[in-house]
């Protein structure tokens, strides 16, 4: 899809303007016969269902968050604490921000909530099934070329610009004929179930890679145990009182699973230590330096999109100064499933320190690969001593230094280790390959679509049984 360049200079008569706004001269040239092009209006009927909160009993009203890639997540709000007037929006409906459609807030209301409420803000419509589909609604509403469209309506006060639904209602559209919009809508679908597919291969091929790093230390995955429905356990041997770490106890999930290597805890191969606690005292000064935050690291690596920086004085800096090989745990999450991942630092950036957020881990390489160590502990058999021994207070699960001491690891020769992280490089290596081909897929998949809509891509011929 190719958009004409926008030139320099030009000159409009002022009574045939419509919107001064130098976005406003550009329109889309959608590549359909003209009888084809349409105001979306004629596809689109506005909803005016207000919600009449006053017979509503005190309770909860369902409301949606619109999110700039048209999804839309429930929340529920207490009925006495809404001021204004709310408007109801059906599974299927289309809904945009009049402020933040711009920023992509567009979409259809999914099947999975039936009915939900909206404010002004938020103009509803129903899709008119007899000229056209609500997915090929969604496919051209969600299309590069609408977005600029919608980016050229925009009018109002700086900070409050909006898009108002008369201007929406009368952008000019393909609106093909059903059989048409349903043979863009069918492709689509088909590129969408070949990249699950493709998801779940590299699922299977990730799941397998991490089966053979347990088989390799002669560790095999356990069986899913069913949670009881209740259970008793004595006081005195409990570790520590928890309902999941009674629980693995009464299991009997609390020991370390049997390895053909010996365990050793982290603390007697490694030196552990906090990083820097951010405070007003230490805003970037006369030494700022770099420092990651728990944001930055993932669970294997490391996201440096976005480096902060802090002061440090010279005198701290062999305290609290990253070197390659150091591996950092997140101390605290508030999902299970990311409490106490690991990333290893390779020396990205020159003198960068860490918040005391993370954990820091300096192996003796003589004894012990950080490679291996961040994917022991990344794994789920060596995040179980962290399940069971983190501390939970306002949702937030936590880890200290002393857990991540006595943290147990298999430990084989170096030899064996690297033979092992060889098979786990390798084995990534290529999954790295098949998830960048299914991403090339993808936005082929996207870009032929929105050629389809535009008009310079030949739509698939419906096939006759």
């Amino acid at each position: 899809m190719t958009i004409a360049p926008t030139r320099k200079a030009f000159a409009v008569w002022f009574k045939d303007l419509d919107l001064w706004s130098v976005n406003s001269f550009f329109r889309p040239h959608w590549r359909w016969p003209l009888k084809y092009i349409e105001p979306l209006g004629e596809a689109l009927e506005r909803r005016f269902e207000t919600v009449d909160l006053a017979a509503k009993a005190a309770g909860l009203t369902p409301l949606i968050t619109l999110r700039f890639d048209g999804s839309m997540e429930l929340r529920n709000a207490r009925t006495e604490d809404i001021k204004g007037g709310l408007f109801s929006a059906y599974a299927g409906d289309l809904v945009f921000s009049r402020i933040d459609v711009r920023n992509g807030a567009i979409g259809i209301v999914p099947e999975q909530l039936p009915h939900v409420a909206v404010s002004n803000e938020f103009p509803v419509y129903h899709v008119r099934p007899e000229k056209a589909l609500t997915e090929y609604v969604h496919l051209l509403v969600r299309s590069t070329l609408f977005r600029g469209v919608l980016n050229s309506l925009i009018s109002g006060a700086s900070g409050r610009k909006r898009v108002q639904a008369t201007q929406f209602e009368s952008i000019q559209v393909p609106l093909p004929p059903l059989e048409t919009q349903r043979a863009i809508v069918d492709y689509w679908h088909c590129a969408q179930h070949a990249q699950q597919e493709a998801e779940a291969r590299i699922a299977a091929h990730e799941a397998a890679i991490d089966t053979q790093f347990l088989a390799d230390l002669g560790i095999e995955r356990r069986a899913k145990i069913q949670r009881p429905k209740f259970f008793a356990a004595y006081w005195k041997g409990l570790e520590r009182w928890s309902f999941d770490s009674a629980l693995d106890k009464v299991l009997g999930l609390h020991d370390s699973a049997s390895a053909s290597y010996p365990h050793v805890n982290l603390g007697s191969v490694a030196t552990v230590s906090y990083g820097i606690q951010k405070s007003p005292a230490n805003r970037p000064g006369q030494h700022p330096r770099p420092y990651l935050r728990v944001a930055n690291v993932r669970r294997g690596y490391l996201d440096l999109s976005e480096i902060k920086y802090i002061n440090v004085p010279d005198s701290e800096m062999e305290t609290y100064r990253l070197k390659p090989g150091d591996i950092l745990f997140v101390e605290g999450n508030g999902s299970r499933a990311e409490l106490g991942r690991v990333a290893k630092w390779n020396g990205e950036i020159e003198d960068c320190v860490h918040q005391n957020h993370l954990i820091k881990v300096r192996v003796d390489q003589q004894q012990l690969s950080p490679e291996y160590a961040m994917i022991w502990f990344n794994s789920e058999e060596g995040r179980k001593h962290f399940f069971r021994s983190m501390k939970t207070s306002s949702g937030l699960g936590t880890i200290n230094s002393n857990e991540v001491r006595s943290a147990p690891i298999p430990l084989p020769s170096l030899e064996v280790q690297e033979a092992i992280l060889t098979k786990v490089f390798t084995g990534r290596a290529a999954i790295a390959q098949e998830r960048e081909t299914m991403q090339a897929d993808a936005e082929r998949a996207r870009s032929t679509v929105e050629a389809m809509i535009l008009g310079t891509h030949p739509v698939p011929q419906p096939t006759s049984g």
